[in-house]
């Protein structure tokens, strides 16, 4: 939306659905261990099972090739991401990082400090998908002011 534009959003939530042989796993995983409050759980005819988390604030990352190339660089040393990769904004990525590990994620690549200041590590979890767990270090105005920040519309061309 620009500045501009008074019309209100059209996307009042994104939703990431995700298919997991098991359900009750990546539930624990997910919800008691990474701590994303459950919302809402409905069941239906033939097993049918599904639980909504809460996340906090959705946000869409669109990264061309060279950007995922180089966020794997840093994050990891080398090129292990799939297309799609879950980001998790915690307080302390050192402890959340662990208690996931304990709760049976592998870790590809422990916390990392990035070039554009936080704290990231890479794990593999539950239901086939592979996370970020990221601490910011400095907030977003202190971000802003640096070089390589800021956002695509106030870019020249």
């Amino acid at each position: 939306m620009s500045t501009d534009d008074n019309r209100p959003p059209a996307v009042r939530q994104l939703r990431l659905v995700v298919e997991a042989e098991d359900h009750a796993a990546a539930v624990a995983f997910f919800r008691d261990a990474l701590g994303l409050p459950e919302q809402a759980a409905f069941t239906g005819d033939g097993d049918a099972r599904v639980v909504i988390l809460d996340a906090g604030r959705a946000t869409l990352e669109i990264a061309n090739p060279a950007q995922k190339r180089m966020i794997d660089e840093v994050e990891v040393g080398r090129q292990v991401a799939p297309r799609i990769r879950l980001a998790f904004e915690v307080d302390d990525t050192t402890a959340a990082t662990g208690r996931l590990v304990a709760a049976g994620a592998t870790e590809i690549a422990p916390p990392t400090v990035t070039p554009w200041h936080s704290l990231n590590s890479r794990l593999d979890a539950p239901a086939g998908l592979q996370l970020t767990l990221f601490q910011e270090l400095r907030d977003l105005d202190e971000r802003a002011t640096m070089d390589g920040f800021g956002t695509d519309r106030h870019r020249s061309r």
